[in-house]
């Protein structure tokens, strides 16, 4: 199966209400700042339905669970096409402790490509996760293995633990830029010293 699109991309950028109404800006800041921490961004079709409540579910028992989830500091948001008072009850009768948004009108599901689930009904189950940078770094479609969605983000945070942080063509850019720099002063310091060494031999020669 081909990778999603938008892996090793930047995450696309939304705006939309939590389960309480309020606006929830995704990437997460604070202050106006990108948090940089990893992200699990799930997409799941319907809150309080059995699969969506067992998968909710796991997400939260994993946060406190599992040593992973804990030592990466990793950001669990769910989202569904479901309304904000269902997202409300959801969130309250589940007691999940992570931001769970109300997407009605399909703004994120397009933004990351989410389609349909199998047979074109309901909106795909779909997992994403996205690196301390901003950069998703893998995905998972599961529709009716609803299990599988924490232990794929477990075996992602694993990885990205093992593995350095993927840089954006910007930030390449600056850090050559910034090597190149170092590296013309580290030359010409050389050069510097070289010609005070020629003029104390000639010196001396005389």
């Amino acid at each position: 199966m081909a990778p999603h699109p938008l892996v090793n991309e930047s995450s696309p950028e939304f705006s939309l209400p939590d389960a309480n109404g309020h606006m929830f800006k995704f990437p997460p800041e604070e202050q106006g700042v990108r948090v940089k921490r990893p992200i699990a961004l799930f997409f799941y079709p319907e809150a309080g339905t059995f699969g969506c409540t067992r998968e909710a579910c796991q997400f939260r028992d994993a946060l406190v669970e599992k040593e992973i989830f804990k030592r990466t500091d990793v950001q669990v948001i769910g989202i569904s096409s479901d309304p904000v008072p269902k997202q409300k009850r959801f969130v309250e009768s589940q007691n999940l402790t992570y931001p769970v948004l109300s997407d009605e009108k399909h703004v994120a599901y397009h933004a990351f490509h989410v389609g349909k689930g199998i047979m074109g009904f309901g909106d795909a189950r779909t997992t994403f996760v996205i690196d301390s940078e901003g950069i998703i770094r893998d995905s998972l479609s599961a529709n009716v293995n609803y299990n599988a969605h924490v232990k794929f983000v477990t075996k992602a945070l694993e990885k990205l633990e093992s593995q350095p942080s993927v840089r954006s063509p910007s930030e390449t850019s600056d850090a050559d830029a910034a090597a190149a720099r170092s590296e013309s002063s580290d030359d010409s310091s050389l050069s510097q010293t070289r010609d005070e060494l020629s003029r104390v031999a000639y010196v001396v020669c005389a």
